[in-house]
């Protein structure tokens, strides 16, 4: 009887995640400001609302467990324009938050590890009479540059702007600020730890470990509709209209 129940348990489950999540042209899709063709949210969702204001590009994978959240919460207008914006062929990792207000801009081709959070709201504690959590909060855009890679449990703060194929090392706590194209940041607080030069390379020098055979090549090529060129850093949107 036991292992009966559970074999209708794992079957339950396995259909549930196959048939619950959400997929592009599903109805729960056409609730989103733009949900791009080959992309998908898995089952089981943690937290998922604001979808008029949140745009998801072509072939972008969202883990289990994942919050993705526009505003306060709920039924809240946000205005005309979109506040989360996540690019194309893009892998957010299982248990990551995604949690804007104002703006979080994550361009194409960027991948997480398990459980990073990015938000660009942050709570204030000027007032020393008023509990932090009822102090209106600040808000400071999240700019994540194409091509990026960000570790498991990294934090990214409000105020946050990546340059194009950055690397957060996992655990790393970034700070607000600008950091350039091909930077390597790591530590609590983050500090870029490596960086790259046209001419004279990477500073410190990296070891060259050969390109792994899952990376698209042009044998293999890249799925149908997702840029093979990351868009221009700070252009005006990365999408074409919904």
């Amino acid at each position: 009887m036991r292992r009966l129940l559970s074999w209708i348990i794992r079957t339950a489950w396995s259909y549930a995640r196959s048939s619950a999540e959400i997929r592009a042209g599903s109805r729960a899709a056409r609730r989103f400001a733009r949900f791009g063709q080959g992309s998908a949210i898995a089952f089981p969702t943690a937290t998922v609302y604001g979808e008029p204001w949140i745009e998801i590009g072509s072939h972008t994978v969202l883990g289990g467990d994942i919050t993705l959240a526009a505003g306060m919460g709920p039924d809240y207008d946000l205005g005309p324009d979109t506040v989360v914006r996540i690019g194309s062929g893009c892998a957010i990792g299982r248990g990551s938050h995604v949690v804007a207000h104002r703006s979080v801009d994550i361009g194409d081709h960027v991948y997480t590890g398990p459980y990073v959070y990015i938000t660009d709201q942050n709570h204030t504690y000027a007032n020393a009479e008023v509990p932090v959590g009822l102090q209106w909060p600040v808000d400071d855009p999240v700019d994540i540059g194409s091509g990026s890679w960000l570790g498991a449990n990294a934090v990214i703060l409000p105020g946050v702007r990546l340059g194009r194929n950055c690397v957060v090392a996992a655990g790393t706590v970034v700070r607000p600020g600008t950091y350039p194209d091909h930077s390597v940041i790591a530590g609590i607080p983050g500090k870029v730890v490596r960086s790259y030069d046209a001419e004279m390379g990477w500073e410190p020098p990296i070891r060259d470990h050969g390109t792994p055979t899952r990376v698209p090549t042009p044998v293999t090529g890249l799925p149908p509709g997702v840029p093979s060129e990351p868009p221009q850093q700070g252009s005006s949107t990365r999408f074409p209209p919904a």
